[in-house]
C-alpha cells in the first residue's frame, strides 16, 4: 500500500504526499519558510480549515485552484495558515534590559524601532512598555514599527486586546500601568492603554520582497526567531537589506536560538544575541 493511499486513509480531504510537496514548494516562493517533512500533519490540519470554509474535497483542488489564481486574495490566507505565530509579553526577557539601557545612553530622536515578527504584538507593546519606563515618559519620543507576513495576526495585534492570561507573568505594576481590565462582555480580557496602541504602526511585511515599505534607519531591528524558517542564502540577503537599515550604532536584536556567525565581516556580537554593525558593514553599505 503506497504512503499516499495511507494519508487519504485516515484524512477528511484527500491528502497525498506529493500535496504536501507541493505545499512545500509554494510556501517557499511565497514566503522564503522552509518545511520538513514533520511537518506533514501539521500542514494537514491547518489548511484543512481552508478546504471546508471553500467546500473543496481534496487539497489538489485547492492547490490547483491557488496556481491558477496568482493573484487571488486566498494566497494570503493560503500563508496566514502555515505561519508560526509563538510569541508572549517580554519572551527572552534579557532583550528588552539590553534595549533599554541602548535608548538610556542613545542621543536620536526618535528613537526607531522596527520589530519585524510582531505576530499577535505582545513583542511590539513589550517594547513600549520598555520604551515608557526607559525614559519614564507617558509619551516618548520614540518610533514603533510593527510587521508580519501574516495579515490576521497584525489585526489581533493592532487592537491591542488579549485574554487576562497572557498577563501573568507581568508584574502587578505592569499590568496595572499599562492595561484595562474589560467588563460584562469582555470580562476575562484586557485591553492595552492607549499611551501604548500610540507608540505602534502595524503593517504588513513579507521579508522577502525585494522592497520594502520602510522610510529611514533604526536604532533597533527586532527579528527573533524568524530566521531558523529561512535557509542560510535567503538569511543572508535579508540580514544584509536589515544592515543598510540600521543607524551606525543601532542593534539587531535576534532570537535565542540564532546567532550571525556566517556574517560575522558584517555583524559583531554586543550581547547576548545581540549585534552591532562592523566597520567593514558601515563602510560598505553607505550607513549614516
Amino acid at each position: 500500500m503506497s504512503v499516499s493511499s495511507v494519508v487519504n486513509h485516515v484524512h477528511e480531504f484527500s491528502y497525498s504526499t506529493a500535496d504536501f510537496n507541493k505545499v512545500v514548494q509554494l510556501i517557499y516562493q511565497r514566503a522564503g519558510i522552509r518545511l520538513n517533512d514533520s511537518k506533514q500533519q501539521m500542514v494537514y490540519s491547518r489548511l484543512a480549515r481552508r478546504l471546508r470554509a471553500l467546500n473543496m474535497t481534496s487539497f489538489a483542488q485547492y492547490l490547483q485552484a491557488l496556481e491558477q489564481n496568482p493573484d487571488s486574495a486566498e494566497w494570503q490566507q493560503f500563508t496566514n495558515a502555515l505561519t508560526t505565530n509563538l510569541t508572549s509579553f517580554f519572551r527572552e526577557a534579557y532583550h528588552f534590559d539590553l534595549l533599554a539601557a541602548q535608548m538610556q545612553v542613545s542621543s536620536s530622536r526618535p528613537f526607531r524601532i522596527w520589530c519585524a515578527a510582531a505576530s499577535t504584538g505582545e513583542e511590539p507593546y513589550s517594547l513600549a512598555m520598555t520604551a515608557i519606563e526607559a525614559y519614564q515618559a507617558v509619551k516618548p519620543n520614540v518610533e514603533i514599527i510593527a510587521s508580519d507576513l501574516d495579515t490576521q495576526v497584525l489585526a489581533t495585534g493592532a487592537k491591542g486586546i488579549y485574554a487576562i492570561e497572557k498577563l501573568e507573568k507581568l508584574s502587578l505594576e505592569r499590568k496595572r500601568g499599562f492595561f484595562l481590565k474589560g467588563k460584562d462582555a469582555n470580562a476575562g480580557k484586557v485591553r492595552a492603554k492607549k499611551a501604548l496602541r500610540e507608540l505602534l504602526q502595524f503593517k504588513q511585511i513579507n521579508l522577502l520582497d525585494p522592497k520594502w515599505p520602510l522610510d529611514g534607519r533604526f536604532d533597533a531591528i527586532f527579528c527573533r526567531n524568524v530566521m531558523i524558517y529561512f535557509d542560510q542564502a535567503t538569511q543572508k540577503v535579508i540580514l544584509q537589506k536589515m544592515g543598510r537599515l540600521l543607524k551606525p550604532d543601532g542593534h539587531l536584536y535576534v532570537g535565542h536560538s540564532e546567532n550571525l556567525h556566517f556574517l560575522s565581516e558584517y555583524y559583531a556580537s554586543c550581547g547576548k544575541t545581540t549585534y552591532r554593525l562592523t566597520d567593514r558593514a558601515i563602510h560598505e553599505w553607505g550607513v549614516r
